[in-house]
């Protein structure tokens, strides 16, 4: 394999890796678009990626492998919309600080996707090994351009999927109604509330997406890159994604970027471990790669990035 291919793999890799990050990115952003801070995207993803493998399994187990997969993108956005919503009542409902509940929720998916893991397998650390996964799909007649077609245009669909998300976010969130009403409950929920827009409601919705989108990036770790789920299958993704978010100045498309940035960050460790010299370089030091990178680039970014004015202030209607 010359150069040339070699870096069209690094890419598709970063592809790969990215999927996920822009997945729980977007959730953060819908989330604390609307005032509400959500440092419970790497709970939300666990809880994702658990229900993602158990239902595909199950699934396999009725010999229904066909559609198992999708199922699963079902099954992760549906119970990460449940443990969103127990962060929505603590946060919005019950007023509680919002960064101790999205910490307890981090705890709680942990705990309970474990437990549950145990009970489900015998006793097992993990999920068995999938065998209905997704595999990559590759577009008609541009997966054949030299260079992009490997690099880009052969993916998994989660990556199509994401992308698309990502112009239907944007879409939302700055060219519609629901979109500007949504924004204005995190810059000023009282003067919103003072127009009539139901301040609490758009909260609620905007902490229920949130939750399905993370569960759909924990999901796409779980059906494209492990084919298990285990206590580590997230591992901090939630956390760079969230570095995303501020990255990416609270925009889809900002986050975009950064999530690429970050994916990259991963995909070079498998990349560099492909030549011989890279045995000369001790392999703890590639694993935190892309969490000093994500240091490195977040300290750059926080003083330059302006959020939601009433991110993580609880509104009270009788107090306005």
């Amino acid at each position: 394999m010359n150069f040339l291919d070699q870096f069209a793999d690094l890419i598709n890799i970063t592809l790969v890796f990215a999927t996920a990050l822009l997945f729980g990115a977007l959730g953060g952003i819908v989330s604390e678009r609307s005032g509400v801070t959500n440092i419970a995207i790497e709970g939300l993803m666990t809880a994702g990626a658990f229900a993602s493998a158990v239902a595909t399994y199950y699934m396999e187990q009725a010999d229904l492998s066909g559609p198992a997969p999708w199922v699963g993108l079902v099954a992760a956005a549906a119970l990460g919309m449940v443990f969103a919503l127990i962060h929505a009542v603590a946060s919005i409902t019950f007023k509680a600080d919002q960064v101790i509940s999205g910490v307890v929720i981090n705890f709680l998916a942990a705990g309970f996707t474990v437990y549950l893991v145990k009970l489900l397998f015998q006793g097992a650390g993990q999920t068995e090994t999938l065998n209905a996964v997704f595999s990559k799909w590759a577009i008609p007649g541009l997966s054949q351009i030299p260079f992009f077609g490997p690099a880009i245009f052969t993916a998994y669909p989660t990556t199509y999927i994401v992308i698309i998300l990502v112009f239907v976010v944007y879409y939302v969130l700055f060219k519609t109604p629901f979109g500007l009403r949504l924004r204005s409950v995190g810059e000023h929920p009282s003067a919103a509330d003072t127009a009539g827009i139901r301040v609490l409601r758009i909260r609620y919705i905007a902490v229920l997406l949130s939750g399905a989108f993370a569960g759909l990036g924990g999901a796409t770790i779980t059906l494209t890159t492990t084919s298990n789920f285990s206590h580590n299958s997230i591992s901090g993704q939630g956390f760079i994604a969230l570095a995303a978010v501020i990255f990416g100045k609270w925009n889809p498309l900002g986050a975009l970027g950064a999530t690429l940035f970050f994916g990259f960050a991963q995909a070079l460790n498998n990349w560099i471990q492909l030549f011989p010299w890279s045995k000369n370089i001790p392999q703890e030091f590639l694993f935190m790669l892309p969490y000093v990178l994500t240091l490195l680039m977040l300290a750059g970014a926080v003083g330059k990035a302006r959020m939601p004015s009433a991110l993580g202030e609880p509104y009270d209607p009788g107090k306005r």
